[in-house]
């Protein structure tokens, strides 16, 4: 028999009940639960744990549900099953279809209509577009035209549902009825609920389903289908626990019911801590339950986890082999793809389909486990169904029973473990390289498993540490609300980076740009990012940025000027972004080496990569001041010519070159550098003075914008900028804010809330920093968008612009990071 060590045992059966965490966040658009790597980031994203499926980041269903059993009776506590949808008229990817079609030529008047003669139109079998469709016909044009005819038998009856998936603008008619119209490139199938008056347009017998897509530029895709919700509650008969409250801090979300004659205490715990590589690096997840009886009798209870194999897969319908087995003192569940396609999917909205999930518990706990379909998983606690040791299907449920026993007023505490095994994260120049855990000689994932467990409460400590740390930090930097929305902040920025080593030993901290082009290593995501890895861990900075450096330093990316990124996740092989941004990635590249030499104290990193700052600064010192018409971070907002926001960069690196080149003993570069920085900084303000502020390009007073990469020059202290300036710019700030923020500048008034975060940081009392932080606060407590933290919004309704699950909120730490330089 194995042995299993005191501590080991210890954590298994709960002897100790979890140390108490001060509640710090109470609200959130969604909350998260399992949170490691843009791939293994599930989220909830309703305030009621047990009123919504729980969803990868992009938003697909990833199901964790839960039911606690007290005295025979059943209480559903955690997930919710999503509405069961009948196809009416399938899309491509769910069975192949025919259809009339027309490309770039405009039909006549009422090609929407059912009684549309469109026999001169061509035959095609759908879906409809470029490379991305492999299974239909290939459009790459402007505009297509389809029609679709179906049959219906009856007239349905429940809801709805679009499934579509376009680039870009699309139209959809039914039998000559615009009933809905979607905008832009959505990357993937999304569900769209049709208006309810769309059954009035459906008859009995023939009907047409018209479509319009128009490509404004780049890929082509159309394809869509129709389905009707039919109701399905798995969870029927069965009594709903009391959530009383929820709880966020840095690394856990807590939350608390009431079932019955017991209260239910449910912590999800991702240790994201950022000066313990191990950690960080390690993909397991904890879901702690502990329960005390409240009404001093004896009670048994039970406690069932179901998680669904679409943890694993990119699409629903990937079929998936599961198993179960014992390892290493740990009772395991494993699933993954049958098709196992290593890193060969590319993109943004996609989720992982190679490696395996894990469902692990001590086996020295009493416990069962269950390898179910979908449809029998919750019915199986309540029935005890018994399963196949081994299974292979669709969406399988992983499920775990855990026995607690007896339990009286003293809480009892069980956990489980929930992991990935991503086998080879990311491919990096043609090299495919491992996740940062599986670089430990003879590594795996049942160690790991059992690692986790042995070590359970001494992780759980570090957990609450630095909860009460991250917390205290923010709250010294700049009060309760600044604080509470570092915490919202925290797992985000994280999780959407991957730890890796380079072939030649580098540490690679790779950001993925979830919902915004899907870009791999971005520098303009790296840069409002940084100020989080700066204070906690810089080498994780220097992570961020070897890659760039490698890039250029290699030849493989041969110009003057910083690149973009380095391709698109997990493929790191060369910027595939359209253009460059040269003055932005150049700048964001010097400032944040000077920042990795401040925050380190050591001026090795950037000796280390001198001849390629010298090159960059450089191409500032020749384009930096009046910037021609390029983009620059914030894209989304077109071309612009003479940002004067932009030239606040070039100006603030090329002092930060000068610094560098100071501590490097340089002494003339130095000189050099920052008289040019001076120089610059004087002329700058008197181009852009426009009165009582300053203007958004050169050329135009009556415009305005937010100066937030100013806020360098009071972090490294260069005193380019007078304190005039900024008492101008935020006196002008102060007046243009609406309810849910200030504007990003004067064009439109949608916001990204990281450069408020630093534009706030420029303050210099109080009062005025936290009028500007206090509406990102309710945008973050009060958004209709219930998706995980969106950077980009609408002040004037706070709803999401675009954009969500971004690493860029790591930028909420910049007033910490001020507060850590002084």
């Amino acid at each position: 028999m194995r042995t299993i060590s005191k501590a080991f045992a210890m954590a298994a059966i709960g002897a100790c009940t979890l140390i108490s965490v001060q509640a710090q966040v109470y609200k959130m658009p969604a909350y998260p639960l399992i949170s490691h790597n843009t791939y293994f980031s599930i989220w909830s994203n309703t305030d009621k744990l047990y009123d919504s499926p729980t969803r990868h980041w992009t938003g697909k269903d990833q199901s964790l549900e839960g039911v606690i059993k007290v005295d025979g009776e059943y209480y559903h506590f955690m997930g919710n099953e999503p509405p069961e949808l009948k196809p009416i008229v399938t899309a491509g990817d769910e069975e192949s279809y025919n259809c009339s079609y027309l490309i770039d030529s405009a039909p006549e008047k009422g090609w929407e209509q059912s009684t549309f003669d469109d026999k001169s139109w061509k035959t095609g079998k759908g879906p409809f577009g470029d490379d991305r469709i492999s299974n239909g016909t290939k459009w790459t044009g402007t505009d297509i035209w389809l029609r679709r005819k179906f049959s219906l038998t009856d007239i349905p009856q429940g809801k709805l549902i679009l499934r579509n998936y376009h680039d870009d603008d699309a139209e959809y008619y039914l039998n000559g009825h615009l009933v809905a119209s979607r905008p832009g490139a959505n990357g993937d199938y999304e569900l769209f609920e049709l208006p309810a008056d769309a059954k009035s347009f459906m008859v009995k017998g023939e009907n047409v389903l018209a479509i319009h897509c128009h490509n404004t530029g780049g890929g082509t895709i159309i394809d869509a289908g129709i389905s009707v919700e039919v109701k399905h509650d798995p969870f029927a008969g069965i009594k709903t626990a009391a959530q009383t409250s929820v709880d966020v801090t840095a690394t856990q979300t807590i939350y608390h019911f009431n079932c019955g004659p017991v209260k239910l205490r449910v912590a999800f715990t991702s240790p994201l801590i950022l000066d313990d590589l191990s950690l960080l690096s390690m993909s397991i997840s904890y879901i702690t339950y502990e329960v005390q009886a409240t009404d001093g009798k004896k009670h048994d209870v039970s406690i069932s986890t179901n998680a669904s194999s679409n943890i694993a897969v990119d699409v629903a319908s990937q079929v998936v082999k599961a198993s179960a087995y014992t390892s290493a003192g740990m009772r395991i569940l494993r699933a993954g793809t049958v098709e196992q396609p290593v890193l060969k999917k590319k993109g943004d909205n996609l989720r992982i389909d190679w490696g395996y999930m894990y469902v692990a518990v001590p086996s020295n706990i009493r416990a069962t486990q269950t390898i179910l379909p979908r449809n029998e998983a919750i019915s199986s606690i309540t029935t005890k169904t018994l399963a196949q040791p081994q299974k292979e299907g669709k969406q399988l449920n992983l499920g775990t029973t855990i026995y607690l026993g007896d339990v009286e007023a003293t809480p009892v505490s069980r956990f489980l473990e929930i992991g990935y095994d991503e086998m080879e994260s990311i491919q990096y120049f043609g090299a495919n390289l491992k996740p940062w855990w599986r670089n430990t000689p003879g590594a795996t994932m049942e160690k790991m498993l059992a690692g986790a467990a042995k070590n359970y409460e001494v992780i759980i400590a570090k957990c609450n540490a630095t909860d009460k740390k991250i917390y205290n930090d923010a709250l010294a930097a700049g009060g309760k609300t600044y604080a509470k929305l570092c915490i919202m902040a925290y797992r985000q920025g994280i999780s959407a980076h991957q730890l890796v080593k380079s072939p030649s030993g580098e540490i690679l901290w790779l950001s993925k740009e979830n919902f915004s082009g899907g870009f791999i290593n971005t520098v303009d995501v790296t840069y409002p990012s940084a100020p989080l890895y700066l204070i906690y861990n810089p080498k994780l900075m220097e992570g961020m940025l070897n890659g760039i450096f490698y890039f250029s330093e290699s030849g493989k990316f041969n110009h003057d000027f910083a690149a973009h990124d380095l391709g698109l996740y997990p493929q790191a092989n060369g910027q595939l972004y359209g253009e460059g941004m040269p003055v932005e990635e150049s700048g964001n590249m010097i400032i944040l080496t000077n920042a990795i030499v401040k925050a380190e104290h050591n001026v090795a990193y950037a000796r280390k990569h001198w001849k390629a700052l010298t090159t960059w600064v450089n191409y500032l010192a020749k384009f930096g001041l009046d910037p021609g018409n390029q983009l620059c971070t914030d894209d989304f907002a077109g071309h612009l010519a003479h940002n004067a926001n932009l030239s606040v960069k070039a100006i603030v690196a090329i002092g930060a070159y000068a610094q560098m080149a100071a501590a490097m003993g340089d002494a003339k570069a130095a000189a050099k550098y920052k008289t040019m920085a001076a120089e610059m900084a004087k002329q700058w303000i008197v181009k852009d003075n426009a009165g009582d502020h300053y203007a958004l390009v050169f050329d135009d007073k009556n415009t305005w914008s937010q100066k937030y990469n100013m806020v360098w020059d009071k972090v490294f202290k260069l005193n380019l900028f007078p304190q005039k300036v900024y008492d101008t710019e935020i006196s002008y700030y102060l007046k243009h804010q609406n309810a849910f923020g200030l504007p990003l500048d004067s064009r439109k008034t949608y916001t990204k809330s990281d450069w408020i975060m630093w534009t706030a940081a420029m303050t210099t009392d109080s009062k005025s920093f936290n009028e500007l932080i206090a509406p990102i606060y309710k945008f973050a407590t009060e958004t209709p968008s219930r998706v995980p933290l969106s950077d980009w919004h609408e002040t004037t309704d706070g709803k999401q612009v675009g954009f969500q699950a971004r690493s860029v909120v790591g930028g909420y730490f910049m007033k910490s990071l001020l507060s850590k330089m002084k």
